[in-house]
């Protein structure tokens, strides 16, 4: 009875959650406070202004209980780049990778974590570490630092880099890879037929640079491969997560999941379901685009815990897994300078770096 009362305590922790609106209304602090979220992501709706997601990322920090709040974003760059106005407008990747100069990718990472990191953020979803081996992929395209493992790796490594000098944390994706595919798994569930050793030989190659380069997170692929699962996409499978990436790859840090919202998921393994399969599956850590869905995601698993049908063991170990990670990667809580924000993002100095992609 203690453990399932520790687990629900824990809970939390392993939710990274979207939420409406450019200031953090009573409801949601309420929320993050009472059921202890463990982090959140922030999409275009949530900015305005630098210095006004400078105040909203300090408003979710007025929340924490010990440690920092996870504060999350997509900024890869290109397409996918939900701060714009006032930020560096970075190239997509596929312009980065052309340059074929890990130096200049290093520059650029550290441009994109200088500016999240002033304005409050300590996790972007970033670097894309899928190989874009299929050019009628619809989802990753120039998301992907080109066609080969080689290029890939080189350009991943160093975007991992230069987020970490500037102590922003970095999280590749979409393991076991999403370069190959030919459906969005926003809409509906991908499907590739590789065989594991093909993806030993390409797939994972810019996965294991990363690791090697210190990336604390990888985010999972909802991608069905009958090769490696005939029954679940990645995020769901034991044997993707724990016999791939654990046992062969030697992972050990934080595993989360790309959105759990996507029709990939919801469509083939229902909402409710779908939340303890991930973490039975080895997911540390569960993102929710919207607070809804985050909600009800966590009062699912609260009931699976009360009723047996989740293991303490497998919430309190993603727990204390995420737990070290944090207290190693968010040291010494800052707020961040809203008034400084002018100073540290869209300044001259940086565009000067990404604008060598044009003139070089």
């Amino acid at each position: 009875m203690a453990a399932i009362t520790d687990a629900k305590t824990a809970l939390g922790e392993l939710f990274i959650m979207g939420f409406n609106g450019l200031e953090l209304a009573k409801e949601t602090s309420d929320f993050l406070i009472d059921a202890r979220i463990g982090g959140v992501i922030l999409f275009a709706h949530n900015f305005n202004s630098p210095a006004q997601v400078a105040e909203l990322t300090n408003q979710v920090q007025d929340t924490r209980r010990d440690l920092p709040l996870w504060v999350s974003v997509d900024h890869e760059g290109g397409k996918v780049q939900r701060f714009k106005k006032g930020f560096t407008r970075v190239p997509e990747a596929y312009l980065i990778g052309a340059m074929n100069s890990p130096k200049l990718a290093f520059e650029i990472s550290e441009v994109i974590a200088k500016e999240l990191k002033a304005v409050g953020i300590n996790l972007n979803f970033c670097p894309v570490a899928d190989i874009a081996t299929n050019p009628k992929n619809p989802v990753i395209g120039n998301r992907s630092f080109g066609p080969t493992e080689a290029l890939v790796s080189k350009m991943v490594s160093a975007m991992v880099r230069g987020h970490l000098t500037q102590g922003v944390q970095p999280c590749v994706k979409h393991f076991p890879g999403h370069g190959d595919t030919s459906t969005d798994s926003h809409f509906a569930l991908p499907r590739i037929d590789n065989p594991l050793e093909i993806l030993q030989q390409r797939e994972f190659l810019p996965f294991t640079k990363a690791f090697k380069s210190k990336c604390s997170m990888v985010m999972t692929a909802h991608i069905l491969n009958p090769k490696l699962d005939t029954q679940v996409p990645a995020t769901l499978s034991k044997f993707v997560l724990q016999d791939v990436l654990r046992k062969q790859l030697r992972y050990e840090r934080i595993i989360i999941s790309d959105d759990m919202e996507m029709k990939a998921i919801t469509d083939h393994f229902g909402a409710g379901d779908a939340p303890r399969m991930a973490l039975e599956a080895g997911c540390d850590l569960l993102t929710y685009r919207s607070e809804a869905a985050g909600r009800a995601a966590y009062e699912s698993l609260t009931r699976d815990l009360e009723s047996g049908r989740l293991s303490p063991e497998t919430v309190l170990t993603a727990y204390a897994r995420v737990r070290a990670i944090k207290e190693e990667c968010l040291p010494n809580y800052q707020p961040a300078a809203v008034s400084d924000v002018g100073l540290k993002i869209g300044i001259s100095e940086h565009l000067a770096i990404v604008n060598k992609i044009q003139t070089v």
